[in-house]
């Protein structure tokens, strides 16, 4: 396969297999879209990747992680209609990620509660997370199913369940995180039945009229987490469920180790500042606990995707460290039918152009992470 030949995806047909992750934007205002959020997809669309993904689309308001954050619903309609316009004007796809944020909502931004298998403590806001009732479970999951119902009206042409980074679903499938004695708690069977339950009500809602993707975790990378083999197995059942047309595969824990997914350098002082005193403080001196420096290589997934890939017929989008022709080339000759580019593209949108015309291209992007923290401030990285 030739990364920059057409590619289908369940009902769409993409210019080539190269696909802008979704990364936080940060730059939503009152829960809605604005010109900053439409030009940043623009961008990213004029830089010829094929779908560029808007980010942590929250199914309910409780399920953002700052108040600020988009969530669907009828009032966000125009604007996302403007979005998808935008992106559609530059000849690429669009895709909307929805998800609940779960127990790492901050819920003193949100003032609302932040909900999770099992009560726990949310350091980011230093309160209590709520212990979802099967009540809540039942919402949340027909919160999908309205959520992916307005991305298709919106004009999206794809939407992307969020399974991972020990979200509302992913926590649930965390033996860390879940400790319920219910019918949601134990087993892996029982964990897996609120990912798999928000899959199989988006695909219903939606049909065939989007491709319908979701981004797992194969391992969160924290003691008592949820490892590779307990992941392949849930990628076996959604799989074998049909609701899915591609699996992107990803890893880490937005709650509780988070540069396990972002390799590289590890910004604890420009994180620190993004907070007032006494928690920049309080970030400074023991961050480093939780903002834990991995070292950064090319395609530093791979090794575990290739796993899925032997086990799976299901299509895959590899992600993590992908920023050079060599790895996307290696990528699909191992068999995944997308890549997924996150930091590189923040960077440079053009650089997917750039690589067409010149496979010798090296990426701009340094791995330093220093992007991170900008989502605090609604910017994006613009450093070298």
């Amino acid at each position: 396969m030739d990364v920059f030949q057409q590619a289908r995806l369940g009902p769409l047909t993409l210019r080539n297999r190269i696909i802008k992750a979704a990364t936080f934007e940060g730059m939503a205002r009152n829960a809605l879209v604005g010109d900053d959020l439409i030009a940043f997809h623009r961008a990213h669309a004029a830089g010829s990747a094929a779908m560029t993904t808007v980010a942590y689309c929250a199914v309910a308001p409780e399920g953002r992680t700052q108040r600020h954050q988009l969530w669907m619903r009828q009032e966000a309609l125009p604007g996302l209609r403007r979005l998808t316009d935008a992106v559609h004007a530059e000849g690429a796809a669009v895709s909307a990620q929805l998800g609940h944020a779960g127990p790492v909502a901050n819920s003193r931004s949100t003032r609302l509660p932040a909900l999770a298998p099992s009560a726990r403590v949310n350091p980011q806001a230093m309160a209590m997370t709520r212990r979802a009732t099967v009540a809540d479970i039942e919402r949340i999951t027909a919160a999908h199913a309205t959520a992916a119902e307005l991305a298709v009206r919106a004009g999206f042409d794809a939407v992307e369940i969020h399974l991972g980074h020990n979200y509302f679903a992913s926590s649930f499938l965390s033996p860390r995180l879940n400790r319920r004695r219910d019918a949601y708690g134990g087993s892996l069977a029982n964990r897996a039945k609120v990912a798999l339950g928000a899959a199989r009500a988006v695909r219903d809602a939606v049909g065939d009229r989007v491709a319908v993707l979701a981004k797992l975790n194969m391992d969160d990378g924290v003691r008592g987490g949820l490892g590779i083999e307990e992941s392949l197995e849930v990628a076996r059942w959604l799989e074998r469920d049909g609701s899915l047309d591609a699996l992107e595969l990803t890893c880490g824990s937005s709650l509780l180790n988070p540069m396990y997914l972002f390799r590289g350098e590890a910004p604890l002082r420009e994180f620190a500042a993004t907070f007032k005193q006494p928690m920049r403080l309080g970030v400074r001196l023991t961050g480093g606990r939780f903002i834990r420096a991995y070292p950064y290589q090319e395609a530093y997934l791979l090794d575990s995707a290739r796993r899925f890939r032997a086990a799976l017929k299901l299509p895959l989008i590899l992600l993590g460290g992908i920023s050079q022709r060599a790895t996307m080339d290696l990528a699909m000759a191992e068999g995944f039918e997308f890549v997924a580019m996150a930091r590189a593209l923040l960077r440079e949108p053009d650089l997917v152009n750039r690589l067409r015309a010149d496979p010798a291209t090296r990426s701009l992007c340094v791995h330093c992470n220093k992007c991170m923290p900008t989502i605090f401030t609604g910017t994006h990285c613009v450093l070298a």
